[in-house]
């Protein structure tokens, strides 16, 4: 008698490569946040100056690397809790998982821009409050494309409202960062405080979520 297939393996392919692909982009990505601010110190040292007048002359970059690499952190954890249980990737998942990638590998570039243009550069403010919205968009499609295909996943309903109500929040709360960096350029990057209210928001959001699932 011949073996019947079973349906799961049916469904695109196995999950393991392409998560530790996707691992691998975002570990060079946040190491790629570095670069700028390692030939920062030659070019200073080439000059003669010492440590505290790099940390004076490069505090914008500093602080646009450790924010930078908080946020890429954070984007990995969202995308790390959510996959621990994909099992399987249709090709239209993994293309969108590589859109959710290009994303994140453009967001050293965005950093330093922000890092080294001045305070009032309205494009660069653009670019990199925007190139954040646009990761955090895609996660969110990411995850709405798995609420529609449950076979590929072990994901509760549950935990997915909660992860479409986080991505959301999050959009919401860059787009507002953006607005208010452009809007009231003395502000500068400081608008992107308006991300300690994504525990309010994420909550309003699930509670809306569940009235109309």
């Amino acid at each position: 008698m011949t073996a019947q297939p079973d349906p799961q393996e049916e469904i695109g392919y196995a999950a393991d490569r392409f998560k530790a692909f996707a691992d691998a982009v975002v570990a060079i990505a946040l190491t790629l946040l570095i670069l700028p601010l390692m030939e920062s110190v030659g070019e200073v040292a080439s000059a003669g100056d010492g440590a505290f007048d790099w940390l004076a002359q490069h505090r914008g970059q500093l602080l646009s690397f450790v924010l930078s690499f908080v946020l890429i952190a954070m984007f990995w954890m969202i995308h790390h809790r959510l996959f621990a249980r994909v099992e399987r990737v249709t090709p239209a998942l993994m293309w969108l998982l590589s859109a959710w990638l290009l994303t994140i590998v453009w967001l050293p570039v965005a950093t330093a821009v922000a890092g080294r243009m001045d305070d009032d550069d309205a494009v660069a403010k653009a670019l990199y409050i925007g190139s954040l919205a646009l990761t955090a968009l895609m996660s969110l499609v990411v995850r709405l494309y798995l609420r529609g295909h449950p076979a590929l996943h072990r994901v509760s309903s549950a935990e997915l409202q909660t992860g479409v109500a986080v991505d959301v929040s999050l959009v919401l709360l860059f787009g507002v960062a953006l607005g208010l960096a452009l809007l009231f350029p003395v502000i500068g990057y400081f608008a992107l405080l308006v991300m300690g209210l994504s525990g309010v928001v994420q909550s309003a959001l699930e509670k809306a979520i569940r009235r109309n699932p």
